[in-house]
């Protein structure tokens, strides 16, 4: 994921307060193995490059060289067919336009709080929302999505973080716990432009710098997923940030949305993750963490898909098994395939 989860999480309905009033920080409450308080941008950074960057994460925090770590990539081999998983029902989502989010630079992304009011069903708990947030590339390589699909990385890619709310009092509770996160995650490549997005967006030049706050007003955030929420891969991962801690119950929607050229530029230049006074700013770019191990685990995916490709002159078959070891559906393929004039080609069921 990267749960941009670092800072404290706010929520203001400008009906109810006339003052901006603040959650608990999950990292008020959650310590590191050293006992120190993880707090937002102050101990680790991406690049693997830099003297805190994500090589060196393991050092501080043992999970983050763990197992069951996020993200991954997903392919063939690692797919499995399950009749069970039901669409996701959401909630609450809907907003209204007279309450307002809280949109944040909290150093590592751009992340806005939600309202507790929003919910998702059809999973093995309800998980209550608390923020989403964005992972993005550069300008000049605009590949910064933390899910890859058979090696390919996406312009970006948006978590929508829950919490487990059936069995946790708040977010501070379930964090490290084996069945305490539920992330959505929106995979995010250039198209046409996106209103939806843009709700966001047009709000970057006012939380250009670290720790500047943004008021957003409200809408319904489902519009920032795709239309298809009934076919995702589902796993069971970790937090992509810092402690890492395996708790994440990951659903990875299989189609991107979209948004222009333009709004993923000003994705890509407009943050800062530095302050307004810093001698040096440092721009908010290449926030996503790099592809993990596996560890033998299998990712469930909710739709049947069979490849078609043509290796040399003849056409070969391959699908998704389902969890019996059956390869239905396949059979009445065979003549679509031939038929296909592109040497490769995915076709759903």
């Amino acid at each position: 994921m990267a749960l941009e989860i670092f800072s404290n999480i706010f929520s203001f309905r400008l009906l109810e307060q006339s003052s901006v009033s603040t959650e608990s920080s999950p990292h008020t409450a959650i310590r590191s193995s050293t006992s120190r308080v993880v707090h937002a941008g102050a101990l680790f950074r991406f690049s693997g490059d830099c003297p805190d960057g994500e090589k060196t994460w393991p050092k501080k925090y043992p999970f983050c060289g763990g197992v069951f770590q996020s993200p991954i990539d997903f392919h063939n081999d690692i797919l499995q067919y399950d009749t069970t998983l039901l669409p996701l029902e959401l909630v609450g989502y809907n907003v209204s336009s007279t309450d307002h989010f809280m949109l944040t630079n909290n150093g590592h992304s751009v992340r806005m709080s939600l309202f507790p009011t929003m919910h998702i069903r059809n999973l093995p708990f309800q998980y209550t929302a608390t923020q989403l947030h964005l992972h993005w590339g550069n300008r000049n390589k605009p590949e910064g999505s933390e899910h890859t699909v058979s090696g390919r990385h996406f312009a970006a890619e948006l978590h929508i973080v829950h919490y487990n709310s059936d069995k946790y009092p708040d977010v501070t509770a379930a964090i490290d716990k084996s069945d305490g996160l539920a992330v959505l995650a929106i995979l995010i490549e250039i198209g046409p432009f996106n209103p939806s997005y843009e709700k966001i967006f047009s709000h970057f030049q006012n939380v250009k710098y670290k720790d500047q706050v943004a008021l957003v007003p409200g809408f319904d955030i489902q519009e920032l997923l795709p239309d298809q929420l009934d076919e995702y891969y589902r796993y069971e991962g970790s937090l992509t940030t810092p402690p890492c801690y395996p708790s994440v119950l990951w659903t990875v929607f299989r189609h991107p949305v979209k948004v222009s050229q333009e709004q993923l530029l000003a994705l890509e230049t407009a943050l800062y993750c530095t302050q307004p006074n810093d001698p040096t700013p440092l721009e908010m770019v290449n926030n996503f963490r790099h592809i993990q191990e596996f560890d033998e685990r299998l990712v469930s995916v909710s739709f049947h898909q069979v490849i078609c490709t043509k290796p040399l002159e003849s056409w070969h078959i391959q699908s998704i098994a389902s969890a019996d070891g059956s390869k239905s559906n396949t059979k009445h393929l065979q003549t679509d395939c031939r038929n296909l004039k592109q040497s490769s080609q995915r076709v759903s069921l």
